[in-house]
């Protein structure tokens, strides 16, 4: 039996009413910061939404003082062991939502909100052939891995869902629906919003992939790849069943689950590659992100103009092709 990390990475969302979400933001800085937490959460008048690293005993008096505010009794806690912190600093903002979708007419998932599915449900609806499955997270996310067969919305950003889904309307037409989402928060209002389109029969993955992971019967089953997470881990395994590798290297194609950012600090895009090619292009996702007189790689490795020079001539046949 593996040993205990002594770390802890806890996921978790719970839509509720916070008066004076400022206040209760500042209050709950001070908070996290005296238990010695590092992460980020977002706190709205519809409710909080946050990741936090720390030691066992410091999430331990965490999930247990959060449990006890009546406020957020209800908050499930997603928990994943760390062999350290997975930020590097702690930050509670305050936001006017804390996911958006920025609809006039926003959804409230208390009143709003589709079937809750199981993993075991889940993955047994994705195999009904009327059945359309959903990708309610962004283009980058669901390039590292996806579920079998999911949907993929050309989306950068959760906003910009519901245009995609009114212009590709006819693929939802007559079907089942069924939406994911990381830990289930974008779900909650991605669902309600298809309902209030006039969508009848939708359904979610409770939890979001993170459960379906960790879901003792599943056990991952069908999720191709990893799951991408928005903190210094990047990504974290699912599939503990039939696992395969859906990532592609941006340079090259081949299999690759590993993200950087692009070293054009204008550019800032995530890719997928390999250290080998990381170095070979400077980072950068495009000849010009490469070439850039602000690209960060150069900048970090302090090359010389004549070792730039040398790699973008050696890169820049593959351009003009």
């Amino acid at each position: 039996m593996s040993e205990q990390k002594p770390y802890r990475v806890l996921l978790y969302y719970l839509y509720v009413p916070i008066e004076n979400a400022e206040e209760f933001a500042a209050e709950h800085l001070a908070f996290c910061k005296e238990l010695g937490l590092k992460g980020r959460i977002l706190v709205g008048q519809e409710g909080i939404n946050g990741t936090v690293s720390g030691t066992i005993e410091q999430t331990d008096e965490y999930m247990k003082t959060m449990k006890e505010n009546p406020l957020f009794s209800k908050i499930v806690f997603k928990v994943d062991e760390a062999d350290g912190h997975a930020f590097k600093k702690m930050h509670v903002r305050p936001r006017k939502e804390i996911v958006s979708l920025r609809l006039e007419d926003d959804i409230d998932p208390n009143v709003t909100t589709g079937k809750y599915l199981s993993p075991k449900e889940f993955h047994e609806a994705m195999k009904d052939e009327e059945t359309v499955v959903i990708d309610a997270r962004n283009d980058y996310e669901y390039d590292l891995g996806h579920f079998k067969g999911a949907v993929k919305p050309e989306i950068q950003n959760f906003r910009d869902l519901p245009d995609w889904i009114r212009e590709h309307k006819e693929i939802l037409e007559g079907k089942k629906i069924l939406t994911y989402c990381t830990g289930g928060i974008r779900c909650e209002k991605f669902s309600g919003w298809l309902l209030k389109e006039g969508f009848e029969d939708v359904s979610q993955l409770h939890g979001g992939i993170v459960t379906y992971g960790k879901d003792p019967e599943v056990q991952g089953k069908d999720y191709e790849g990893q799951c991408y997470v928005f903190d210094e881990r990047i990504s974290v395994p699912v599939n503990h069943v039939n696992p395969e590798i859906v990532g592609r290297d941006h340079y090259t194609g081949e299999p690759c689950e590993r993200y950087v950012n692009c070293a054009n600090p204008d550019c800032n895009k995530q890719i997928l590659c390999s250290e080998e090619n990381e170095h070979k292009h400077l980072r950068g996702c495009t000849y010009e992100c490469s070439a850039s007189p602000r690209n960060r790689y150069v900048i970090e490795n302090k090359l010389t103009s004549e070792e730039v020079k040398a790699r973008l001539e050696a890169i820049k046949p593959a351009y003009q092709q």
